[in-house]
């Protein structure tokens, strides 16, 4: 039990460290898109979405 909260405790240590650096692209996407107009964001933002949708469908089926 000791070594399941172990692990589990240094995964989300893990997960937050090196998720860090992702926070920065999302202000670059959110300038992007304010400077490419309504229609071309839109097709941005549902890009974005798409390249989400397997990796998250595939945590779902495995969660």
């Amino acid at each position: 039990m000791k070594n399941k909260l172990f692990f589990l405790l240094f995964l989300v240590i893990a997960i937050t460290v090196f998720s860090l650096p992702a926070e920065a692209q999302c202000s670059i996407c959110t300038r992007t898109a304010q400077q490419l107009g309504e229609k071309p964001a839109k097709s941005l933002n549902f890009g974005i979405l798409y390249l989400a949708a397997a990796p998250l469908g595939i945590i779902g089926f495995l969660g």
